[in-house]
């Protein structure tokens, strides 16, 4: 009977004490330098203003890396690229100069805010802004125009002005 209580004891040892690789493992942000060319337009990503984006692949080491949030978005949002996506990086606007963003200011994209519809100029379009809280998202909006929205709000019909 006291093997019993022991292994019982145990169980919940035994489920939470192990975890996996992969939920250890820590997004880290891959750096941007100088001759990157955004894998969406082919342009030199450094040379442009603006939060950039980069896309973490679950089966491949390339890091496909954009010279916008907006197109990392136009990219991730394409059906036959949603489901090879490990996790997305942004940077974020409020801890960063907009001009030549560090990387590391990049942050999770889902869980960032976005400001659409500014008047802060950007590369390929209209700027995607992203913020690490809301708070920051809309003191932006407030400044330079736009609005706040989550991951889920960023739509392909959005990028393409049909929404």
């Amino acid at each position: 009977m006291k093997m019993y209580y022991a292994l019982l004891l145990l169980i919940p040892l035994l489920l939470t004490g192990h975890k996996s690789e992969a939920t250890e493992q820590i997004h880290q942000a891959e750096m941007i330098h100088e001759h990157d060319r955004c894998h969406l337009c082919g342009m030199v990503i450094t040379k442009y203003p603006g939060p950039k984006g980069q896309v973490h692949l679950k089966a491949d080491k390339m890091v496909p890396k954009f010279c916008s949030s907006r197109d990392m978005f136009n990219f991730a949002l394409q059906s036959e690229n949603k489901r090879q996506i490990d996790y997305m990086m942004v940077h974020d606007a409020a801890t960063t100069n907009w001009d030549q963003p560090d990387d590391s200011a990049f942050i999770d994209a889902k869980s960032a805010f976005y400001v659409y519809g500014t008047t802060k100029k950007a590369v390929m379009g209209p700027a995607v802004a992203p913020f690490s809280t809301q708070a920051a998202a809309e003191a932006f909006a407030k400044e330079y125009g736009g609005r706040v929205l989550t991951f889920n709000d960023i739509t392909l019909e959005l990028l393409a002005g049909d929404k």
